[in-house]
């Protein structure tokens, strides 16, 4: 493919992408085109420096702790001394009160800062999966419990093609009894003995079977209703802030003695979009197609065609739900769930726009300027009638992997710049913080108060944390095998710390403390049982990996009133602890490994890395549903590929293992992942070519050169050998 480039004073722009830009996004914009490209000029000029600063900065930090492990061997246990030395090279910033403000944003919608519930994270990439994504604001019960392992398939409830009689009866069972517990009845009556259910003089009045008409025990939960008072098609209620549907239809309920239909829940209050770790874009053909797929998401007019067995189907953006309130007007819900937009981090640079001197830029400084330039279209929207992200007039970014206070001051002012250009009111672009690399951990109050007239969103994330963990520590020693680290110190810490931060500097009712994914779509029992220990420990969403997992993870919160929750840890004593021991504390290896449980972790580890390598450098799939050793599918993205190839990284370092176990390991596993994707058509065998294929020599360097690679970070090999893959297609 040529990349013919348009020429400024200081920039080569790729021309497909300018041309994008020009002919598709700045049109309704009011942006000048000779304006925004001077100003892009001016931001990148000016910015792109301290960008390298920074990264220059976290080089000079990590080899200086480096350094003190290699001359400290057998000391990371004397904390006051690594605290000591981490204050004196300033890892570890002073601690004067930045605790002691709270944050000033506004104009924040109702869903981050007033609503609780399940979050979904979406390759950009994907339109089929970004629009299901975006309409996954409502999700059936009904489904979400048919489909999955949360009704047992024991005593004949089997998931069989044709309808199960029995297996449906399970289903209307456990939903009524959620009704039940969300939506209860006066005087102790049960939605199960309901068999009618009407409006009278904006009143709900249901109906049971032995004749006796009741009422909610909450009359104010009822909020609406479409059709007709006496046979509505729909009755809408609310609980904990979220809306519950029941629909109704006489021909199609399955003998349902209310004529009930189905359950609808609302699911997806909010959906990160992706540009980054679960994305493989790495020229500008591919963030060209992020960036189309963001316009279509701001303009409302998104879709896709696709076969369905045999049948063509059309996706789009869902409409707002109408419905007639119990005062007799017009009730709007929304219909989607509310966007944020994920771009990379400080570490990426892109050939989408070089300097005069053939350097590329930094991609991040790329994504805030595009992505807000193409939110444009989302904030001018006029008319109820259009399909519109934030009714607040903000726009919502997830900057990722910062580290530390003076980075996020950097993301802060490079969003000052976008927005005088752009014309925008200052604090437009809202900024949620991930809290996942340890510097930003261990100072997360003073990266706060950088952004604290911005901030809408902080949370955890244990894969990527972990692998910062990891790096930060490399010289320290060998450290304890991935699953041991779910028990280490640090990591329970960390996970304390981020929501008595978050609420000690005021999110509660004002921004979203969240937590991290769960990786198994296929097991939602488990998850129903665990995931309710988010919303325990305070965080007012979490991460799913799929619309019916977002479903059925919406449950949880009629269960527990999160922000009832947040009033009692903020009223506890436990706010005032101090967790930096803990956060400080290395997971050092202390105990003598068998060679067996050795070669299972080296098994466990090279087999994750290579089924997600090969997808991405292949196919450009940065997320997916990989089967790990034991042919269980997980959620795989940047993340998880990170902390496999640092734990081995970390290994051969400290010579627990060799460079040939790791290669003998890597090419056994190899026919693993053959074996495990020998349906897929467009799947390209690692083995028995190691030599030629571009997949296994990527995930062969990611271990080998682990230790090496800034912060731990895999984009830098992933790009390059995805780059390297294409050409060697065309």
């Amino acid at each position: 493919m040529t990349n013919e480039r348009v020429r400024t004073e200081n920039l080569q722009i790729a021309k497909i992408l300018f041309d994008f830009v020009n002919q598709e996004v700045l049109p309704d914009t009011n942006i000048n085109q000779d304006t925004f490209w001077s100003g892009v000029e001016s931001i990148i000029t000016e910015l792109s420096p301290e960008n390298r600063r920074l990264l220059q900065k976290r080089d000079s930090l990590q080899a200086k702790i480096d350094e003190w492990h290699r001359t400290h061997q057998g000391k990371h246990t004397d904390l006051a001394a690594y605290k000591a030395f981490l204050f004196d090279i300033g890892y570890l910033l002073p601690r004067n009160n930045d605790e002691n403000f709270q944050i000033n944003t506004t104009n924040i919608d109702d869903e981050i800062a007033i609503q609780a519930a399940p979050q979904l994270v979406v390759p950009l990439m994907n339109t089929r999966f970004v629009l299901n994504a975006t309409n996954a604001r409502w999700g059936s019960l009904y489904d979400a419990l048919y489909s999955t392992d949360v009704i047992s398939e024991s005593d004949g409830c089997e998931r069989t093609k044709e309808y199960n009689k029995k297996r449906a009866e399970k289903v209307i069972a456990f939903t009524r009894q959620f009704l039940d517990q969300s939506i209860p009845l006066a005087n102790n009556f049960s939605h199960v003995d309901a068999m009618k259910y009407g409006i009278e003089s904006g009143e709900l009045k249901i109906t049971l079977q032995n004749g006796t008409i009741t009422q909610l025990q909450s009359p104010d939960q009822f909020v609406g209703y479409q059709g007709e008072v006496h046979m509505p098609v729909a009755i809408v209620f609310e609980h904990h802030g979220l809306h519950i549907e029941i629909q109704f239809d006489q021909n199609n309920c399955r003998n349902d003695i209310a004529g009930i239909k189905d359950v609808l829940i609302e699911s997806a209050l909010t959906t990160i979009i992706d540009c980054e770790d679960s994305v493989a874009a790495v020229d500008v053909y591919d963030k060209v197609q992020l960036y189309r797929n963001w316009l279509g998401l701001m303009k409302g007019n998104l879709e896709v065609q696709f076969m369905k067995g045999k049948r063509p189907i059309i996706r789009k953006l869902n409409s707002d739900q109408i419905y007639i309130s119990k005062t007799g007007h017009e009730l709007c819900l929304s219909g989607r769930s509310l966007l944020f937009i994920r771009h990379v981090g400080h570490l990426l640079y892109t050939d989408a726009i070089l300097t005069k001197n053939n350097e590329e830029v930094p991609e991040g400084i790329l994504d805030a300027l595009m992505t807000t330039l193409i939110a444009l279209h989302d904030l001018n929207k006029k008319g109820k009638e259009k399909i519109k992200n934030s009714r607040k007039g903000s726009i919502y970014v997830v900057k990722p992997k910062q580290h530390g206070p003076e980075e996020i001051a950097f993301t802060s002012y490079l969003f000052d710049r976008v927005e005088d250009l752009l014309q925008l009111p200052r604090y437009t672009l809202k900024i949620g913080v991930m809290d996942e690399e340890r510097r930003t951990t261990v100072n997360l109050p003073a990266c706060l108060k950088e952004v604290k007239d911005r901030l809408v969103f902080i949370n955890t994330g244990f894969l990527d944390r972990t692998g910062d963990e990891i790096h930060t520590s490399m010289e320290a020693g060998p450290l304890v095998r991935k699953d041991q680290m779910k028990e280490a110190k640090w990591l329970i810490a960390y996970e304390k710390n981020n929501v008595e931060v978050g609420l000690k500097c005021g999110l509660s009712g004002k921004a979203q403390i969240g937590k991290g994914m769960w990786a198994m779509p296929d097991m939602m029992a488990s998850m129903i049982q665990e995931k309710i220990t988010h919303l325990q420990a305070g965080a007012t969403c979490a991460w799913v990996p799929s619309p019916t997992a977002a479903t059925l993870h919406a449950l949880h919160y009629h269960q527990i009133d999160v922000f009832a929750r947040q009033i009692e840890l903020t009223s506890s004593s436990t706010l005032s602890n101090d967790y930096l021991d803990d956060l400080l504390t290395i997971p050092i290896l202390t105990t003598t490994l068998t060679s067996e449980e050795i070669q299972h972790e080296l098994d466990n580890n090279a087999q994750s890395i290579l089924g997600y390598v090969v997808r991405w450098i292949d196919q450009g799939i940065g997320c997916s549903k990989v089967p790990d050793i034991n042919d269980i599918g997980l959620m795989e993205d940047r993340a998880t590929l990170r902390i496999s190839s640092q734990l081995m990284a970390n290994w051969l370092r400290h010579g627990i293992i060799t460079k040939q176990q790791v290669i003998q390991t890597l090419q056994r596993m190899a026919q693993v992942v053959d074996r495990q994707n020998v349906d897929f058509l467009e799947y390209r065998p690692m083995a028995p070519n190691f030599d030629q294929n571009i997949a296994f020599q990527a995930a062969l360097e990611l271990i080998i050169d682990g230790d090496k690679q800034p912060n731990g970070y895999t984009e830098l090999i992933l790009h390059r050998r995805r780059r390297e893959f294409k050409a060697q297609q065309q």
